[in-house]
């Protein structure tokens, strides 16, 4: 979650109601590589991010990063949070807007999250009806007045007077903690770097890994980090998470037990996507 940068997890809406749901709220996000390294060129501030960017890691690094952010929740509404969150079925975005340039670089950030996930199918879509993930565009002066429309006024208040958020997202899950639903609201006159800041950070999160944590410092769920592109740390993440040996609904102990196998795979698509060396 972001402060001005912020994240939530969970939505609860009168139609959702008896279902379980999470909230992340979050201001900032994230950039690319290759597919995105055409994003990043045009920005200084991510592409001297990337130069710098440590790509080495232990497992103990790798793990404790998965199990901070893929478990509990910075900020719920309603729901255990003790569970592994994540879509089951294909991903579809739907971008509301009339910005056809952020449109154009949400495009990129989907296809670039879609790159470096293995085993996650996410895509562009053009009809609002068959999207589960749907990003709404908004100017900054109507990001509260969006977020009541979203939550109630009263969510709203406690969520501007808590988090004062630059961009959020959310998501419904049902009782099996599959992802069923997500929405993403995103500011676009705030610049190209906050823009994809926060694109990467709220779509990352609203694919369940919505925890921040501020005691790992390579990750973009942290509310001090920001980088504007997909990181090797948070590929790992995703990665992880996204593997079909992690399940909805797993427990921690559940998780552990799978983690070694999955890790050396997951290691093995990381650096082969991102044409790491040794």
């Amino acid at each position: 979650m972001r402060q001005r940068r912020n994240t939530m997890s969970a939505l609860n809406s009168p139609s959702t109601s008896l279902r379980t749901a999470l909230l992340t709220l979050a201001t900032f996000a994230s950039v690319p590589d290759t597919a995105s390294m055409a994003v990043a060129g045009e920005v200084p501030a991510i592409a001297a991010r990337q130069r710098s960017e440590k790509k080495s890691f232990t497992d103990g690094e790798i793990v404790e990063g998965f199990l901070k952010t893929a478990f509990g929740a910075e900020y719920h509404l309603a729901g255990r949070v003790d569970r592994i969150r994540k879509f089951d079925a294909p991903v579809r975005v739907f971008a509301e807007s009339d910005r056809a340039d952020r449109k154009a670089q949400l495009a990129k950030v989907v296809a670039d999250i879609g790159k470096r996930v293995q085993h996650l199918d996410i895509a562009m879509i053009e009809t609002n009806e068959a999207a589960n993930v749907r990003v709404k565009l908004v100017r900054d002066r109507d990001l509260f007045r969006t977020i009541s429309s979203f939550y109630g006024a009263e969510k709203a208040r406690e969520i501007r007077t808590s988090l004062d958020p630059q961009c959020l997202s959310g998501f419904r899950k049902n009782d099996n903690f599959e992802i069923e639903h997500s929405d993403v609201i995103l500011t676009v006159d705030n610049g190209d770097f906050t823009f994809l800041d926060c694109a990467y950070e709220e779509l990352l999160q609203s694919l369940g890994p919505i925890n921040d944590t501020t005691s790992v410092p390579w990750t973009m769920f942290n509310d001090n980090v920001s980088m504007g592109y997909f990181d090797v740390y948070d590929q790992y993440i995703l990665n992880l998470l996204y593997d079909p040996r992690i399940k909805p609904g797993m427990t921690v102990a559940e998780v552990k037990a799978v983690l070694p196998q999955v890790l050396t795979d997951v290691r093995s698509w990381v650096k082969r996507v991102n044409d790491l060396r040794e």
